[in-house]
């Protein structure tokens, strides 16, 4: 009898390691398979990061929130300030007032309705003028965290699962404030609503609004949406209700040219008179990012002759200062893309149909 009941048991112990065993073979395997745990992993990093410096405990996130915190970026990192920024002082003064004040002395503008902190801030204008530079500047300058909002990351394969990711944003934003959320291109996310729209974005936009109202009701909390794009008509009408200040980002003057080629020349290897005033004269129409790619190839120049110097049996160590010359040299021989795509097409139109079909077989059968 003795010898049964010991078999017995010996089999009990023996199923319940099987299980155990089972068991975790089967969490360990789920965790590998778990399409957020890459996510997670640095989304840990991130949230043990920013507490430390912000001298907060760790906080408890959920898996969506861990997802959207894979894009928070602290301030410390960002290296773009407004003194980078070359020109647009009206505007950096303004976005100074509005959005970094409220930010830094939140006890200023606890009074009252008129003083409330603004919800949402509206940078438009073309392409290159400077309005993410601008976004990163008032992250760094505010000492807010950065959520650098990637629709990509909101798309889920999951019936339910974009709307929960929608609300992480909001939700991990009011655990990190002060904090900023980011949209960039903000009319390919929040555009007009039509008809023809997937179920799944209209679904999305409406939890959006729904979630941002909820924020300028509460007037403690210290979050803000900072959108761009360079399409403000073809933004939705009740998303322009949410960004009440909307600042223009144009193309430079004269002047504002001359400041950021003095932004960009800034600790670079170039000569001590270079007429900056006369540069900028000379590229009318240019935006912030065309200037830096002038002063990008002018910087090839040195390199060039080094090259040269040294074929001729002339070695020298290192190149030569960036000139005023080399910057001319760029300006007489090159020409804007905007420019050049907008003469190609226009040469493109005139072209007879016929040569235009005879180029695309000729490609085909190359």
């Amino acid at each position: 009898m003795g010898g049964r009941e010991t078999r017995v048991l010996q089999e009990l112990v023996l199923y319940a390691a099987s299980a155990a065993l089972s068991c975790l073979v089967l969490f360990v395997g789920l965790r590998q398979m778990d399409p957020n745990r890459a996510a997670s992993k640095k989304a840990l990093e991130q949230k043990k990061e920013i507490a430390k410096r912000l001298g907060r405990p760790l906080i408890q996130t959920n898996p969506y929130e861990d997802v959207i915190a894979c894009d928070v970026i602290n301030p410390d990192h960002i290296d773009v300030e407004f003194d980078s920024i070359g020109g647009l002082e009206n505007v950096k003064q303004a976005l100074f007032e509005l959005v970094i004040l409220p930010l830094w002395r939140p006890e200023l503008f606890a009074h009252g309705k008129l003083l409330s902190p603004q919800k949402g801030v509206l940078l438009y204008g073309p392409p290159g003028t400077g309005k993410t530079m601008l976004a990163k500047a008032i992250a760094k300058e505010s000492g807010a965290v950065f959520i650098n909002l990637r629709i990509s990351n909101l798309m889920s394969k999951w019936f339910g699962d974009a709307q929960k990711l929608v609300a992480a944003v909001f939700s991990l934003a009011y655990k990190l404030q002060p904090a900023i959320i980011f949209i960039d291109e903000v009319d390919s996310f929040l555009g007009q609503r039509r008809n023809t729209d997937h179920e799944a974005m209209t679904n999305m936009k409406t939890e959006f609004m729904a979630l941002w109202d909820g924020f300028t009701t509460d007037q403690t909390a210290r979050v803000m949406v900072l959108a761009a794009t360079n399409r403000p008509s073809e933004l939705d009408e009740a998303i322009l209700r949410r960004l009440p200040q909307a600042f223009e980002i144009g193309v430079p003057d004269c002047s504002e040219r001359a400041k950021i080629l003095k932004v960009v020349l800034k600790g670079e290897n170039a000569e001590n008179g270079i007429d900056f005033d006369q540069i900028a004269s000379l590229c009318e129409g240019y935006t912030g990012s065309d200037l830096l790619e002038l002063c990008k190839q002018a910087a090839y120049f040195p390199v060039r002759d080094l090259l040269r110097d040294e074929k001729e049996g002339k070695p020298s160590h290192t190149p030569r200062p960036l000139s005023q010359s080399d910057l001319m040299q760029v300006l007489a021989t090159t020409r804007k893309t905007k420019v050049a795509a907008s003469e190609y097409s226009r040469l493109s139109s005139q072209l007879p149909p016929w040569s235009r079909h005879g180029d695309q077989d000729d490609n085909q059968g190359l």
